[in-house]
């Protein structure tokens, strides 16, 4: 939680500000209740009209004034909230930015939304209340018991039995509610995923027509975190009404002695009724100070669930002072002796990839095919650093990428995903994604080249086509090619496809491919296939199963040589295909 707090450095000015003015503001409602007196004592008694006008125009003009800076200090705290709900978001959004795929999976997707928006919030709305009332209503508490005992000193015994019993009651509900706001941002996680995961298998959900599993899902999820709303709310609506209590008892008890009191002359009726105010201000200060507790232990969990996400270290260690790709960048990539395992493993047979090596060379196109979970995309987010290798090392143009900066790495390399996915905007912003500052030219050029030109042409406004938010508004072959025509915008060194000709039919994926092949003749391509007529013409063909080598070479010589290579081609090619192989 200590790092939260450092987000209220910045804000430091605009909270001593409100300091002051709270402090004034305090001051000014504790002289009220002095100048009541008099009007009782000297006014009203006596029947001294000019008393009774001059002090309440005094009581007046405070009023006004405590209103002025009301205001103005609602102006700082609101700045000083919002700046640092502001500044979380960022810090949170920025962080996750550079998480690598261990540290997104070890909180989940929904949990990081929730930290990043419900979390802030609940400490933006506590740091609200808490600037004025933690400031406020401690000043007017002190002040007023200061105050009351100045007026009469035989009353006090009722003012401080009624803050001992505030005292107690915030403390009580405090440490029942602080592990119980835990467990309800966790809900929120949990629903959140839920929802989530519903809306986005919409069309799945429909397919197997498992609505009620679903709605069983939600509904369970749901009353969960219901239930424990239930006990936080249930808890906490005890307070009202003790507090009421405990306020009309002083009340009560406070008249009843001090009727005693004046009655014995121990004590004028003005200060009477000057100590019943103070005692009112005082219980209202801990009635504020404990309505801010209700929301401090929820903004206390919310504050340490951000700062986990602060804290993380990544798996990925960025070098202080990393190597400088050189100027004449040809984009060589090279596997020597790869072996990788996921973070959470740690046995040398839990590998997912095991002695990889091999080169991928400028000019040329290397493919990579095998079964289903033999380790294909995670070869290439190893090229990406996505993950680091736990064994061995990636190279490109001979230097280690652990050595390199990642933005520069990114930079070289063009990336079409296995799931094509599109942003909310129009089909140019999408493809400028890529390079903010492509020419039309060049996009035109990427576009024709990933066979998007005719579809584009089909719709309403062209290239300021909207597109929905992921994409849904397109095709799936439409999707990819669009993936296609953006990582060509950004004209990189090295591209590298990861599946990415699945959704397209044969004629297009052959026409695509003839035309990165006579576009393309300097650069290094990499592409994962589940189809062998994808990857048939490829300079070399990498062959994986179980996470290892077990073929390299072209499409004639794995036809001879390698028993998997041949099972995938009997698998999916015709007769007078696997002859002329």
């Amino acid at each position: 939680m200590s790092k939260v707090f450092e987000y209220l450095k910045p804000y430091t000015l605009f909270i001593l500000c409100a300091v002051v003015l709270l402090a004034a503001e305090a001051w000014l409602a504790l002289e009220l209740p002095r100048y009541m007196a008099d009007i009782i004592d000297e006014g009203v008694l006596p029947g001294h009209l000019s008393v009774i006008w001059r002090n309440g125009g005094i009581m007046l003009g405070i009023t006004v004034l405590s209103m002025l800076l009301a205001i103005i200090t609602g102006f700082f705290t609101a700045r000083t909230a919002t700046g640092v709900a502001n500044d979380l978001r960022e810090a949170v959004f920025n962080k996750v930015l550079r998480f690598s795929n261990a540290e997104i999976n070890r909180f989940s997707t929904a949990s990081l939304i929730t930290r990043t928006t419900n979390d802030v919030m609940q400490i933006q709305n506590t740091l609200m209340m808490a600037i004025r009332q933690f400031i406020y209503a401690p000043i007017l508490a002190f002040g007023g018991i200061v105050r009351a005992l100045e007026r009469s000193t035989s009353l006090a015994w009722v003012v401080i039995l009624s803050t001992a019993v505030m005292l107690v009651l915030c403390a009580i509900l405090f440490f029942i509610a602080l592990p119980k706001f835990k467990i309800w941002q966790n809900l929120i996680d949990r629903i959140n995923l839920v929802t989530r995961e519903n809306l986005s298998g919409i069309l799945v959900v429909r397919a197997f027509s498992t609505q009620k599993f679903e709605k069983k899902r939600f509904s369970q999820a749901n009353k969960t975190l219901a239930e424990t709303e239930r006990f936080i709310n249930i808890s906490f609506s005890f307070m009202a009404p003790i507090i009421s209590l405990v306020m009309n008892l002083s009340t009560a008890l406070i008249v009843w002695v001090g009727a005693h009191e004046a009655s014995a002359f121990r004590v004028d009726v003005g200060d009477l009724f000057a100590f019943l105010q103070y005692a009112m201000l005082i219980i209202w200060s801990f009635l504020m100070i404990s309505i801010t507790f209700i929301m401090v232990p929820r903004a206390v969990v919310s504050a340490n669930r951000i700062q986990e996400v602060l804290e993380t270290e990544g798996t990925i260690k960025i070098k202080k002072n990393p190597v400088p790709l050189p100027k004449d960048f040809k984009g060589t990539v090279e596997f020597r002796n790869v072996s990788f395992r996921y973070p959470d493993t740690c046995a040398d047979d839990d590998n997912v990839l095991t002695d990889i090596s091999f080169t991928a060379k400028p000019g040329q196109t290397t493919a990579i095919i095998g079964a289903t979970g033999t380790g294909k995309t995670t070869i290439l987010k190893l090229i990406l650093r996505f993950f680091d290798v736990t064994g061995g090392g990636v190279y490109v143009d001979g230097i280690d990428i652990r050595d390199l900066n990642k933005e520069e790495l990114h930079d070289k390399i063009g990336y079409v995903a296995q799931k094509a996915f599109l942003f909310k905007g129009s089909i140019r912003s999408n493809l400028l994604y890529a390079d903010k500052n492509a020419t039309e030219e060049r996009i035109k050029d990427a576009v024709d080249t990933a066979q998007a030109a005719a579809f584009i042409a089909e719709k309403h406004g062209g290239y300021e086509f909207e597109v929905a938010q992921g994409g849904s508004n397109f095709s799936g072959g439409q999707k990819q090619r669009l993936s296609i025509a953006r990582a060509l915008v950004k004209n990189a060194q090295v591209y590298i496809f990861d599946d990415s000709f699945s959704a397209l039919d044969l004629k297009t994926d052959a026409l695509l491919r003839a035309a990165l092949k006579k576009k393309m003749t300097d650069r290094t391509i990499i592409v994962v296939a589940q189809r062998i007529s994808t990857i048939m013409n490829a300079d070399q063909i990498v062959v994986l199963d179980n996470g290892k080598i077990t073929g390299l070479g072209k499409h004639e010589e794995l036809m001879q040589i390698c028993e998997v290579y041949r099972e995938i081609a009997a698998s999916q090619l015709s007769a007078e295909e696997l002859s002329d192989g």
